[in-house]
């Protein structure tokens, strides 16, 4: 049996990235057998990947990749914000972003099935996630193809936005893109604001106007009123633009010349109900644990 040293461990590890203590166990159990050791490795990175697959990711990055009219925006997840610092997970997220500008995958698991690197997308997400520890998820992306302009804008890497424009000015393009990211309008204009919250702030509006014991067509104006009202805080080209108190977004896009065509904001962990830790039900588990003990 060859001697485990550090020499040796520390080229498996260089050959795997798998964390130390895992690479010396594979070793010693292959005993020393650099070949074996590596499987040996595959097969318990594979089984963590398995096993952290059931574990919510709701924290993660969203990543964007432009060439010419074509870009992507993608949302990658992970469990906790320590990993979205980690230099191979934003190279995967960002790699995921120039695949799907570059190969317009239908779907998640056709973007999965990609080759990236000498292998596919899905066999180095399940890699990353036997060497971190974590589960991570490739959640969504959209593509865009356009005879007209595309930027990006990124509020660190939780909030991206996506702008198709156009105009001469690039910059205006830009501060559309961080405007959204600030005021996160749902729509481009109030006509395309989805039906369904549309009757979410109507019954709402019902409800207090109902309360206020107004005459029914007072109600009935208060009620159409705070929907209208809704209509142009949601809708881009009404909000007022945030540059600029004194004129709406609309009214600084026809000032410089320019029409914004669509837009789309990844907000990292949208609508993903995270797992509420009790820390004081925990902490009182493991007493109890200890006294049983």
């Amino acid at each position: 049996m060859a001697a485990i040293t550090a020499a040796l461990v520390g080229e498996l590890r260089a050959k795997t990235d798998a964390p130390m203590m895992e690479c010396k166990k594979a070793l010693t159990e292959a005993e020393g057998d650099m070949d074996k050791a590596e499987e040996i490795l595959r097969v318990k990175l594979g089984g963590k990947a398995s096993k952290a697959a059931s574990r919510v990711t709701a924290e993660g990055v969203v990543a964007a990749y432009i060439a010419g009219g074509v870009g992507a925006l993608v949302e990658v997840n992970c469990e906790t914000d320590f990993v979205t610092k980690n230099d191979d997970f934003l190279a995967l997220a960002n790699a995921c972003a120039k695949l799907v500008a570059e190969n317009n995958p239908a779907d998640v698991a056709a973007l999965s099935a990609l080759p990236l690197d000498g292998s596919t997308v899905e066999a180095t997400r399940a890699a990353l996630i036997g060497r971190i520890g974590e589960n991570m998820s490739i959640r969504r992306f959209v593509r865009f193809d356009t005879t007209g302009k595309l930027v990006s804008y990124l509020h660190g890497t939780r909030i991206g936005v996506m702008v198709e424009f156009d105009g001469a000015e690039e910059q205006v393009g830009k501060d559309v893109a961080m405007h959204i990211a600030a005021m996160k309008p749902v729509s481009l204009s109030s006509d395309q604001v989805p039906a369904d919250l549309i009757e979410k702030e109507r019954s709402v509006a019902t409800l207090k106007a109902a309360e206020s014991g107004k005459p029914a067509d007072i109600a009935a104006k208060m009620i159409e009123g705070s929907v209208q009202k809704f209509l142009k805080e949601v809708s881009l080209l009404n909000q007022t633009f945030v540059k600029n108190d004194k004129q709406t977004v609309e009214q600084m896009l026809k000032a410089t010349n320019t029409s914004v065509k669509s837009f789309t904001m990844f907000v990292v962990g949208e609508g993903i109900e995270k797992k509420q830790d009790d820390f004081a039900a925990e902490v009182a588990a493991t007493v109890a644990a200890a006294k049983q003990a």
